[in-house]
């Protein structure tokens, strides 16, 4: 069958969605987060959550290619595992992830928020109100128009990508007047199991790259463009984070990371472009953790109405609410519900071990349909293993100060695959 010309996806655009997923509210989310883990070493924390990244891009180029279908990563887990209780297990803790990654973006937004305009005089409350109001502003976008979802989309990738390549290019001309340079230096790093956790704490910056996969039937020249874009996205993404966290550490001492934490990157810009430059990065992480909330939500609902069909959840869920899927209205409730009882290194972590455990399963999937996917196992079969010692490097290193954090996130888990047990035990009835 032949594609719609309309729907056809070039290379660019492709790379743009790949691009648009991972840029979204991460790193803003996360960055001060990182920094203050693994101090003068953050950029190579950066450097492996992203080579991790790049291997799991393999598995899903490939998979993407023999397996072209919008469900994307719900499909590669069936198709490598079945309808079972695990795969259906796997895909509820993607919806979930997706949720968690919805609260990050929210946090973000709701931290970022305050500094341009104060509702309350108190911060913490005007987080959560901010927090709130733009979960509920993009749920009625998103139930208004799936179009303007994706114009929205479209124009917030331009902004924040022109707005953060200038952020890098004006951040190294300013950095040979730092006196924070020397905090690069290899004794300020942290250790490297703590540079290893602090990439895994941060790996959901990372995640966005799984949402080519969703757009690879429509993808022209599949047999090249598929790879093209996995790998083209990610590797342009891996440089353009590691950079700006050699410029954030370089600007800033890391008292002042710790102090702006949760919107850290807004306040690298103050010594090379003072006031101006705050609000402008401020701006942008508005922006994009708003078209990341956007799409994330559309996302999210997606991936409940792909499991309904698959009998792996109630088939209620593909009932319509608003005539848009029911999913929609759950993914934003329970959003609101976790980005105002946990806090955002919990969100993160949470996001991390969610899709750490996916990511290995999906790459364990490439290993195992090596010859039907035409794959090379080995690579497929690394990435398998390090997401999997990536997981447990950050479960023992969360665990020793931060157990609630691992418990939260095991709990989720735990959950996921509960749930689904249930409702194949009632199916059964």
């Amino acid at each position: 069958m032949e594609k719609n010309k309309d729907e056809q996806i070039g290379l660019m655009d492709a790379i743009s969605i790949g691009i648009g997923g991972m840029v979204g509210g991460g790193i803003f989310a996360v960055l001060g987060l990182a920094s203050d883990l693994a101090k003068g070493g953050t950029p190579v924390a950066f450097l492996f959550a992203g080579l991790i990244a790049l291997l799991t891009s393999y598995s899903y180029a490939k998979l993407s290619r023999a397996y072209p279908d919008k469900g994307g990563t719900v499909k590669f887990i069936n198709k490598g595992f079945g309808i079972s209780v695990f795969s259906g297990g796997v895909n509820n803790l993607l919806w979930i992830s997706y949720i968690v990654m919805l609260a990050l973006y929210a946090s973000a937004f709701g931290s970022y928020a305050p500094n341009l305009f104060s509702l309350t005089g108190n911060e913490f409350v005007d987080s959560h109100i901010y927090a709130t109001a733009i979960v509920l502003i993009a749920s009625a976008i998103n139930y208004y128009s799936v179009v303007i979802v994706g114009k929205i989309e479209s124009i917030a990738v331009f902004i924040k990508l022109v707005i953060l390549i200038g952020f890098v290019g004006v951040g190294f001309y300013g950095l040979q007047s730092s006196t924070h340079l020397d905090q690069l230096s290899l004794n300020h790093w942290e250790s490297p199991i703590s540079l290893v956790a602090a990439g895994m704490i941060i790996f959901v910056a990372y995640e966005g790259f799984e949402l080519i996969a969703n757009a690879a039937p429509n993808i022209t020249n599949p047999s090249k463009n598929i790879k093209r874009a996995y790998f083209g996205s990610v590797i342009f993404v891996i440089t353009l984070y590691i950079l700006i966290a050699i410029i954030t550490v370089g600007s800033l001492s890391f008292d002042q990371v710790k102090d702006a934490k949760d919107y850290v990157l807004a306040e690298a810009a103050k010594p090379m472009l003072g006031q101006i430059g705050f609000t402008i990065i401020t701006i942008a992480a508005l922006i994009s953790t708003f078209s990341a909330i956007n799409a994330s939500l559309y996302g999210g609902s997606r991936v409940s109405y792909e499991l309904s069909e698959d009998d792996e959840l109630p088939h209620q869920l593909t009932y319509q609410f608003w005539n848009k899927p029911i999913g929609l209205a759950i993914t934003s409730i329970t959003t609101i519900i976790l980005v105002n009882v946990l806090d955002l290194e919990s969100i993160s972590t949470s996001g991390s071990v969610g899709f750490l455990f996916v990511f290995a399963c999906v790459n364990y999937v490439g290993y195992k349909n090596r010859k039907e996917i035409k794959g090379r196992g080995s690579i497929s079969l690394i990435g398998a293993i390090l997401c999997v010692i990536a997981l447990v490097t950050l479960i023992i290193n969360q665990y020793k100060d931060h157990l609630s954090n691992i418990l939260i996130a095991i709990g989720i888990i735990v959950f996921c695959f509960i749930i689904e047990l249930t409702y194949k035990r009632v199916l059964d009835k």
